[in-house]
């Protein structure tokens, strides 16, 4: 990969791209085409009233969503659908917890199906499952999840939090038995860079590391004290980790704020706007 840097010319203070030995307009660099957002970020709206919530974020100008929280899992999903194609948003895929996919597999693949989602991601494990039986009993069902999801034209992937890289029965982090133990061609990864910060690690090595297993990051930013807030709002590089080498084939890029403050729209558009005006 060709090394870039951004720097800023002119009066006006534009951004140009310096590029080996020549000057390229910023407009060439790599920017994110469809910035997406996570709806448990805004999941007492969405609660309350789903359909004014997709418009409102609709209007800030977000292009995909991903379904998590908010009681989603019970509403129409084929309402949910017509709302989301008048509006002209896409949910390239859905949250479903494991124990939907363990006993309700077929109607969770109807479910993200209907809201023409193409990937399955399961968001949580329960603290009774975070020990090195619960683990090892958990991770053969992931791959049959994946196998089953393959055969209905959906993926799979494990969205993180902190606590896959902090509990390590035996020495092993359950991230790393994740990643070691479920296939790669089938069991791809959410990578929360937010909670992968969090529990000490590396953002960069990771990615790297992961590269192609890679389906989506969830973009979030990390003050100083390590609190959540807006993108834009914290100390994150977003730019150095997006233009990694690992991250080229990552395919959706979801803001995400667990702790988004009340009336929530105004975090979501700082975020929008950071990630629509960011090159890399």
């Amino acid at each position: 990969m060709i090394s870039r840097r951004t720097l800023l010319a002119g009066a006006g203070g534009a951004a140009t791209l310096v590029l080996s030995d020549r000057i390229i307009p910023a407009a060439f660099a790599a920017q994110i085409p469809a910035i997406g957002l996570q709806l448990y970020t805004v999941r007492e709206l969405f609660q309350k009233d789903p359909v004014a919530t997709l418009g409102h974020v609709a209007r800030i100008g977000y292009r995909e969503v991903e379904f998590g929280g908010g009681g989603y899992d019970s509403m129409d999903h084929a309402m949910l659908r017509r709302t989301m194609d008048r509006l002209g948003l896409k949910a390239p895929s859905v949250h479903i917890g494991y124990d939907a996919l363990l006993g309700k597999l077929d109607q969770s693949i109807a479910m993200a199906k209907t809201l023409g989602a193409d990937t399955v991601v399961l968001p949580y494990m329960d603290a009774k499952l975070r020990n090195e039986a619960g683990w090892k009993a958990a991770l053969p069902n992931f791959n049959r999840f994946a196998t089953e999801l393959q055969k209905a034209g959906l993926g799979f992937a494990y969205h993180n939090h902190d606590f896959e890289f902090t509990t390590k029965p035996g020495g092993t982090s359950l991230y790393e038995r994740l990643i070691g133990e479920t296939d790669p061609a089938l069991v791809k990864v959410e990578l929360d860079l937010y909670w992968a910060a969090h529990a000490g690690e590396s953002a960069a090595a990771l990615i790297d590391r992961l590269g192609s297993r890679i389906y989506a990051y969830h973009v979030k930013d990390m003050r100083s004290d390590r609190s959540m807030t807006a993108v834009g709002q914290g100390k994150t590089d977003f730019a150095a980790l997006f233009k990694l080498k690992g991250s080229a084939g990552v395919r959706h890029f979801y803001v995400e704020n667990d702790e988004a403050p009340a009336p929530y729209l105004p975090d979501i558009t700082t975020s929008f706007k950071t990630l629509r005006a960011l090159r890399f």
